[in-house]
């Protein structure tokens, strides 16, 4: 039996050392790992009141730091990153960033309410937190630690010896990648409107979460207790929707759920008459991304409710984002 648990115990250890020094996936996670350190570089140096855009891919993708930034007249940025990097990852990046007189608009994804503790067990930032930011993970539940510690299969080794060598070879280059996705403000740029997408959007069904399931989840705590803490150093805390198909349903009292996430805890919340919803034709690839011309239109949108919540005067929009925006297909009723 001691023989055994040696050997089990030895096995533990060379995994802990393959992935948490050894291995890396410079593509499939170093493109997001790189993201969020750009985002957080530039957070840091921002100056204080700015704007903070907070959700997952639907910030991004549907809202634009370009139009808010010129309308509100703050420096701003994008800070969402993609559904699956852990809310409490984010938080704590983030929250040392933030001073008092910043304004933090955060439309989350209804994902990102609902998911579960054991979700975050899994969830795919556990790897490179592992291997590259133990700082942050120290700062995480016991429950994100452990599953940062078992993140990786035998599929994920194999990735990484894939990547590293294309790595090496300067076939990967994850700044690159980025360049071209990305601005220097953290909006999504290459989310170009086009019709070949209308038909893939037309299939994807689009299933909306109760309530209940909004208000007990795990995801739902963390931005709660994440409210009342920037809420309480001065932080304005502004919740919204994210933006959905206009033929999506949303059970009753969803939205009161979500708002009282945000108020009951020091925060507000603001919904757009048309409650972020649009036409599929207006969208890139998925129900939380706009194509660029709706996302400048939407923007437009929320700078001017924002506006109004902060007691801000609102600029006119530059004439090349009227221009763009005038481009997206709904924008013919706006």
């Amino acid at each position: 039996m001691g023989r055994l648990l040696g050997l089990c115990g030895l096995s533990l250890l060379i995994y802990l050392m393959v992935f948490s020094a050894l291995v890396d996936r410079p593509l499939s996670l170093g493109v997001l790992r790189l993201e969020l350190l750009q985002k957080t570089a530039r957070l840091a140096v921002l100056p204080s009141p700015k704007l903070v855009i907070l959700a997952g891919s639907n910030g991004p993708y549907s809202h634009s730091c370009v139009v808010l930034s010129a309308m509100l007249d703050m420096p701003c940025e994008n800070a969402g990153i993609a559904v699956g990097i852990g809310l409490d990852d984010l938080f704590a990046r983030y929250e040392p960033l933030l001073r008092p007189g910043d304004v933090l608009y955060m439309p989350m994804e209804l994902q990102q309410y609902t998911a579960s503790a054991r979700s975050y067990q899994a969830a795919v930032d556990g790897a490179f937190l592992l291997r590259h930011d133990t700082g942050i993970l120290a700062q995480l539940p016991l429950q994100r630690v452990l599953g940062a510690g078992f993140c990786c299969t035998l599929a994920d080794l194999t990735e990484a010896l894939v990547e590293m060598p294309l790595a090496a070879r300067g076939v990967i280059q994850p700044a690159r990648l980025l360049s071209v996705e990305y601005d220097e403000q953290g909006d999504r740029i290459d989310n170009e409107l086009s019709e070949r997408n209308v038909a893939l959007l037309a299939q994807l069904p689009r299933i909306a979460p109760s309530a209940r399931a909004i208000g007990t989840g795990y995801g739902a705590l963390l931005i709660a207790r994440f409210v009342a803490r920037e809420s309480g150093k001065g932080v304005t805390i502004i919740g919204g929707m994210p933006v959905d198909y206009a033929s999506a349903t949303i059970p009753s009292g969803v939205i009161s759920a979500i708002a009282g996430i945000y108020t009951a805890h020091g925060g507000a919340f603001t919904v757009l008459p048309n409650m972020s919803q649009y036409p599929r034709a207006d969208f890139f690839n998925s129900e939380d991304h706009l194509a660029k011309p709706c996302q400048f239109m939407h923007s437009k949108f929320v700078a001017q409710r924002l506006g109004v919540l902060l007691h801000r005067p609102v600029l006119p929009p530059p004439l090349s984002v009227l221009r763009l925006a005038a481009d997206c297909p709904s924008a013919a009723g706006d």
